[in-house]
């Protein structure tokens, strides 16, 4: 695969969709869930796409159960929790893995594009690695995201540039979205 403009998924109604239908845009791409404590991150996430979508700017939200359990609903339980608690208007679609044998191509390839160079400095990073580290160890060597809400920032060229983990600070994101833009 040349970048992500290749992959095609699938949107919450199973239908494909051709990520080429994002070219010559700034994408966000996020794994989520419902239940996490990084959940919150839905209102950056929305307010930013309110400010920056007529800029050429998408997030695309693909929600993931395997962390922790942490997204037990189905797609339409998913979606309405979204747009009731945080008004999110961005595109969601189906409910995938991101790790393991049953992995997403297209997340697979986000992070072998960017793959996971730590939460940060500081005790709390630390900590969260052991949680992260023993919730992947089922996945042995095909371990590509460590949680919920990594985020991988593509260019308007549908290469992957950066990847910020769930620990990583939303103002300074929103910075680096709007650089890009």
């Amino acid at each position: 695969m040349a970048n992500v403009y290749d992959f095609t998924v699938k949107d919450r109604k199973g239908e494909d969709v051709s990520l080429k239908d994002y070219e010559g845009k700034v994408l966000l791409i996020v794994n989520t869930a419902t239940g996490c404590g990084f959940t919150p991150h839905y209102d950056p996430l929305e307010e930013m796409y309110k400010d920056f979508r007529d800029k050429g700017f998408e997030i695309l939200d693909f929600p993931c159960n395997q962390f922790a359990n942490q997204a037990p609903g189905n797609d339409d339980e998913i979606h309405e929790f979204c747009t009731l608690k945080f008004g999110t208007e961005f595109p969601q679609f189906t409910k995938i893995d991101v790790n393991g044998d049953t992995a997403d191509p297209l997340f697979a390839y986000l992070a072998t594009e960017k793959p996971f160079e730590g939460f940060g400095k500081g005790l709390k990073n630390k900590a969260f690695d052991k949680i992260a580290s023993k919730n992947n160890k089922k996945y042995g060597d095909k371990a590509y995201i460590k949680w919920n809400f990594t985020k991988f920032l593509v260019d308007r060229d549908g290469n992957v540039v950066k990847r910020f983990e769930p620990t990583y600070d939303m103002k300074e994101l929103r910075k680096e979205v709007e650089a890009m833009l």
